[in-house]
């Protein structure tokens, strides 16, 4: 329930503190599993399915164009380095155009509809994607991933709006990470097997068809199980969607993502927040680092550490299996702190944040000075560079919920809408920068000016970021009651 204060500020502590009270008490009631866990568990395979279908290529496209050494059954195509980075970020000029929309979208006809229908027709462009090689070159299949990076800018957006329906405020970074998780999940799945697939009797082609394939799977089961909100579901029990409704109520400013009050979109009001504005660079910055690693990886891996595909597609996914690992560790590190009341939530978001930018940074920089010769060495750094961003889950990911629950879906859409204009730049400034792909001291430009964008962006957050619920958030008719900082417990 909503609680107003017309008295002063200890008014409006005392009231806080009944509303946490009865929060406390309605999560002791139902603090096991649920239906909000469930469907986090298929949000988390929604991701999963996402990142597979974006990074099979990533891998596909070095069997690709040199079959010969691979599965010499399977037509192969001379496409050069810079015509490979081509396709590689072909994907994210699709992606970029939707974000937004999306985010609107979301609020209007529920983020259910708009994920499900994303991802569906993304799965089946997926398995065509053989197909469109064959009778149009490396030009249908560029125009092929711009179509499913429209598909896929829904995806985030409609993360962040059910997220803001599903997770109570003690929950949202627990269950934020354990959705989010999956992008890690998929990117394991995809670069570990995707060698195997390629060097089989089944060929490249089928890293296509089996990654479509499981994500229409998972549409069938999203279309009969999947809930864009408590409202929405059927199979919830009364008691824990007064749980979730309680929690929600109980937060600094009006509940997360109603889209039933129309609530009017502030722009103005996000271009001229510098707590904003920050978080954009801090995920512009994130996103440079990541992309250029994860589309990079299996060539560097390939023509600087002389790996085979196979085992290239295994040391690839290591990484990545390090993030997925410590994006658990850091979130039980974090529940612990703000269990005990020790830590506010603006202090945890900078701290994780700062863990998962400004540690990869250093790593980096030291990935640049590795030799052939130690291969392991570069191996190790890489998985310590890619296992420290899991932190960012804890940092500016979740942050767009504690600055406006309301519009949580759009300013994800807005964030992920510029960083992926990085996502987009730097496959094709490693194309320009890298003219001989066996030459370690081109591939250390590349690992220095992601080391840069960390160290600034992450500077900037630490600077100017916040974690309170901003006065845009509220609707023109409900004066805000309480600025007091929030502290994040999670359960």
């Amino acid at each position: 329930m909503k609680l107003m204060c017309c008295g002063g500020s200890n008014g409006s502590m005392d009231m806080d503190t009944k509303n946490s009270t009865k929060e406390d008490e309605a999560v002791g009631k139902h603090s096991g599993l649920g239906v909000r866990h469930f469907q986090v568990f298929l949000l988390f395979f929604a991701l999963t399915v996402a990142y597979a279908l974006r990074v099979n290529l990533s891998v596909a496209v070095v069997a690709m164009t040199d079959a010969a050494s691979v599965n010499p059954d399977f037509p192969e195509y001379d496409w050069p380095e810079k015509t490979k980075s081509l396709l590689l970020s072909s994907f994210f000029w699709g992606y970029v155009i939707t974000q937004v929309p999306a985010g609107q979208l979301a609020r209007k006809y529920g983020g259910k509809v708009m994920i499900l229908s994303g991802l569906a027709i993304c799965s089946v462009l997926n398995v065509l994607t053989p197909i469109c090689a064959r009778i149009g070159g490396w030009q249908l299949v560029c125009a092929l991933r711009v179509v499913e990076g429209l598909c896929q800018g829904v995806v985030f957006p409609s993360t962040h709006t059910i997220l803001s329906q599903w997770a109570p405020p003690k929950e949202r970074a627990t269950l934020g990470t354990c959705a989010y998780s999956g992008n890690q999940f998929g990117t394991i799945i995809m670069l570990a097997t995707s060698g195997v697939i390629a060097a089989s009797p089944i060929g490249w082609p089928s890293i296509f068809y089996i990654s479509g394939g499981i994500g229409c799977v998972w549409s069938v089961v999203y279309f009969f199980f999947g809930a864009g909100s408590p409202a929405e579901c059927r199979s919830i029990s009364a008691e824990e969607k007064k749980l979730i409704e309680m929690s929600q109520a109980s937060e600094v400013s009006s509940a997360q993502e109603l889209p039933k009050e129309q609530l009017p979109t502030p722009w103005l009001s996000f271009f001229t927040s510098p707590a904003f504005l920050v978080l954009i660079v801090a995920h512009s910055v994130h996103n440079w680092g990541f992309w250029t690693l994860l589309t990079e990886i299996p060539s560097y891996m390939k023509n600087v550490l002389g790996k085979d595909i196979k085992s290239n597609a295994l040391l690839s996914s290591l990484p990545y299996v390090c993030m997925f690992v410590m994006s658990f560790v850091f979130s039980t590190i974090s529940a612990q702190l703000s269990s005990r009341n020790c830590i506010k939530t603006v202090t945890s978001r900078k701290l994780f944040n700062s863990i998962g930018l400004w540690i990869p940074m250093i790593t980096l920089i030291c990935l640049g000075y590795v030799d052939k010769d130690q291969s392991e060495l570069a191996v190790v750094l890489l998985c310590f560079t890619v296992g420290m961003n899991g932190a960012t889950y804890l940092g500016y990911n979740m942050n767009h919920i504690d600055l406006s629950p309301n519009f949580a879906g759009i300013l994800m859409g807005i964030t992920n809408g510029v960083a992926n204009i990085m996502s987009i730049i730097a496959p094709l400034i490693v194309g320009f920068i890298v003219t001989n792909e066996h030459d370690p001291e081109q591939w250390r430009i590349v690992f220095f000016i992601a080391a840069g964008f960390y160290l600034v962006g992450n500077t900037l957050y630490v600077i100017f970021g916040k974690a309170n619920v901003q006065p845009w958030n509220d609707p023109p008719a409900k004066p805000r009651r309480n600025s007091t900082p929030q502290v994040e417990s999670q359960h």
